[in-house]
């Protein structure tokens, strides 16, 4: 297995592949990333800023042919999609409802008074977050929840439905995945209704125009998470 990704979330996932007794080929991401400290003895760690430019590499060096993309900013494209490897994407975000940049989406979502949220795994395709859902994991958003404790019980999700599905997959690289529920239509015109819709930069950028908006302070307060959200605390400044 490869793993593509930063972060903290990511190399919970490693370090629960390793002590799950299987084997990580390769680990890949940002060398901005700090990683040279996070790298388990043994494993290799492979820095890029464009996950295509070494998807010879990648194929190369597979040995089970999946790859997992973990808490991952890097867009996998025709270099990397056209190897054979099977990419699977760990996505905070209920698919396809809430597709791009999830710490921006759950704004969203919040503003449009969402009361669950989700974790999705999914495989990739040419697009963004739109390839076939396998399994997903719905958590409630609290009615005076702040954002940082939702995104914190949101990324311990992420986490447990990377956990639940390893095995399977481990045991059958070509897993259907557990039947996926289509989203319901959230009730009126929020700006968080599951239209599915993406949840870029573009959306980023927007996010200030909702300041009178009655849950604006509650779906923006960041907390401790500011330090490690820099562009949407940018945003939101």
């Amino acid at each position: 297995m490869i793993f593509v990704g930063e972060g903290a979330l990511l190399w919970r996932a490693v370090r629960h592949t390793l002590d799950s007794g299987l084997p990580v080929d390769l680990v890949c991401g940002p060398t901005a990333d700090g990683a040279a400290a996070a790298v388990p003895s043994g494993v290799r760690f492979l820095g890029t800023a464009d996950v295509n430019a070494v998807a010879g590499e990648l194929a190369a060096t597979c040995t089970d042919g999946l790859v997992w993309s973990v808490n991952n900013r890097m867009i996998f494209r025709a270099p990397v999609l056209s190897t054979g490897l099977r990419v699977l994407n760990v996505h905070h975000g209920p698919l396809p409802a809430y597709r791009g940049m999830p710490e921006v989406a759950l704004v969203y979502a919040m503003l449009g008074g969402e009361r669950e949220f989700a974790a999705t795994l999914h495989r990739v395709d040419e697009g963004i977050d739109t390839g076939p859902a396998l399994a997903s994991a719905p958590y409630p958003i609290g009615a005076e929840e702040p954002y940082h404790v939702v995104m914190r019980r949101g990324l311990q999700v992420c986490h447990r439905l990377f956990e639940r599905c390893l095995p399977l997959v481990a045991a059958d690289p070509d897993w259907p995945g557990d039947p996926v529920p289509s989203p319901g239509a959230s009730p009126g015109t929020s700006p968080g209704a599951r239209s599915g819709g993406y949840f870029g930069r573009t959306a980023l950028g927007r996010l200030p125009r909702y300041r009178e908006h009655p849950r604006f302070a509650r779906a923006t307060d960041l907390g401790f998470l500011a330090g490690y959200l820099p562009e949407l605390a940018e945003a939101l400044a």
